[in-house]
C-alpha cells in the first residue's frame, strides 16, 4: 500500500524561522506596534492572518483591522523576499527527502507558503525529484493548527491518515497532524522546545533533518 511522508517546509527543510521573526519584527515596528522577538517566534507557522491577530489580540481588546493585517502582511512579504536567493536548506534535508522516496513513501510539503516564497524554498532544498505534491496556502481556506493543510496533502498524495506521517517543527504543525490523525515527527531546529512540541502532539523528536536520517530506523518512518 501506498504511504505519505507529508513535510512543513519553514524551520523543518529550510533555515528560515529565524529570518521570518526578524522580518516580522521590523515590519510590526514600521507599523509601530512594539511586538517582541520571542512572542513572533512563538507565532511562526501560523498563517499570516492569524499570526497577526495572535500577536495583536489582547485580553478584550478587537480583532485587527483587515487592512492593517493585510499591510502587515505585505510588509513582511516584500522584507521576507529580500533572502529568496539566500535561503539554505536545514543540514541533510534533500537526503532525507529522496531516501524516503526511494524506500516507496510518497512525499508531500505542507505549507503556508505562496508560490513565489514556495518556489525559493524549493530551489533551496534542491530535491524536486523526490516530492510528489505540495498543499501551499494557496490551496486551503485554513491554515495550520486547523488540519486542512495536511489533509490536503493526504488527498494529494492518495493516503489515509493511518498510512501517513507528518513532520515539522512548531506547534501548529504537531496540532494540524493530530487533528488530521496522522503520526507526528517533531524537528528541533525551528528553535521550539521538546516538551512544548510533544505536549502538541508530537510522536517522536528529532534534532534536525540529519538526525532524523541517520536515525530513520527507529522513527515512525521505518
Amino acid at each position: 500500500m501506498e504511504r505519505a511522508a507529508v513535510f512543513d517546509v519553514d524551520g523543518t527543510l529550510v533555515d528560515t524561522n529565524h529570518l521570518h521573526v526578524v522580518t516580522w519584527w521590523e515590519a510590526f515596528r514600521r507599523a509601530g506596534h512594539p511586538v517582541t522577538t520571542h512572542a513572533i517566534h512563538r507565532a511562526i507557522g501560523l498563517a499570516s492572518e492569524d499570526l497577526v491577530a495572535r500577536l495583536l489580540t489582547g485580553d478584550g481588546e478587537p480583532a485587527p483591522d483587515p487592512g492593517d493585517t493585510e499591510a502587515l502582511s505585505a510588509a513582511h512579504k516584500a522584507l521576507y523576499a529580500q533572502y529568496f536567493e539566500r535561503l539554505t536548506a536545514l543540514p541533510d534535508a534533500g537526503r532525507l527527502l529522496r531516501r524516503l522516496a526511494d524506500d516507496g513513501w510518497t512525499v508531500v510539503l505542507a505549507t503556508s507558503a505562496g508560490d513565489d516564497e514556495l518556489s525559493a524554498l524549493r530551489r533551496a532544498i534542491d530535491a524536486d525529484d523526490a516530492i510528489t505534491a505540495t498543499a501551499s496556502a494557496d490551496d486551503v481556506s485554513e491554515g495550520k493548527p486547523a488540519p486542512e493543510p495536511v489533509e490536503r496533502a493526504l488527498e494529494l498524495a492518495g493516503v489515509p491518515a493511518e498510512r501517513a506521517v507528518f513532520v515539522g517543527d512548531t506547534v501548529w504543525d504537531m496540532l494540524a497532524g493530530t487533528r488530521a490523525g496522522v503520526r507526528c515527527v517533531a524537528l528541533l531546529c525551528g528553535g521550539i522546545a521538546r516538551a512544548d512540541l510533544e505536549e502538541a502532539g508530537a510522536d517522536a523528536v528529532f534534532d534536525d533533518p540529519a538526525d532524523l536520517l541517520a536515525a530513520l530506523a527507529r522513527s515512525p518512518l521505518a
